[in-house]
């Protein structure tokens, strides 16, 4: 039996409002990813300034002299710039003049701090297992480090939203 036309209105009206309200909000990227979303924008908008084309998923590689220039436009040339050498006996290395240095520039605002603080953070456990120290230990050491790399990431969390949010500009500016 069909309901009386003044009960079924306001049913509908109320269905129609709860879902409406009942929407979720999109899940937002974790920062990690909005940085590498940034970070893969800014560099593939300098290697097409560069005059190569970025590699993409399911395409095939380039040949071997197209992927040396594009790594050397990506990753820089020559001596490396900037170097640190940590407490496990290892040394890191980067350059400061490829796509993805010009990348972190940009969104850290300050690569070689950058660089020293990221190196440092990410390599926190083998210091504390090549030092026989504990995990806190380490990280206590390095304080000021992880403080650095936090200001740094938060830097680069809100520059990349802005990259991401904005249409790059073009022209032979650096990204």
């Amino acid at each position: 039996m069909p309901l009386p036309v003044p009960l079924f209105l306001p049913g509908c009206l109320l269905a129609v409002s709860l879902l409406a309200g009942c929407t979720a909000p999109a899940p937002q990227p974790a920062p990690d990813e909005v940085i590498k979303a940034a970070t893969q924008r800014l560099t593939d908008a300098c290697l097409t300034r560069h005059g190569l084309t970025p590699s993409s998923p399911g395409q095939s590689p380039p040949p071997a002299a197209e992927q040396q220039r594009v790594a050397a436009a990506l990753y820089g040339t020559g001596p490396a710039e900037l170097s640190i050498a940590l407490p496990t006996g290892y040394v890191v290395r980067a350059h400061t003049d490829g796509c993805l240095a010009a990348a972190q520039q940009r969104l850290y605002g300050d690569q070689s701090r950058w660089f020293r603080a990221s190196v440092i953070v990410n390599n926190l456990e083998p210091e504390a297992a090549h030092t026989h120290r504990s995990l806190t230990e380490v990280r206590a050491r390095h304080h000021a480090d992880l403080a650095d790399w936090r200001r740094l990431r938060a830097h680069a969390l809100t520059t990349a939203t802005t990259v991401l949010n904005n249409p790059l500009q073009t022209g032979t500016s650096r990204p």
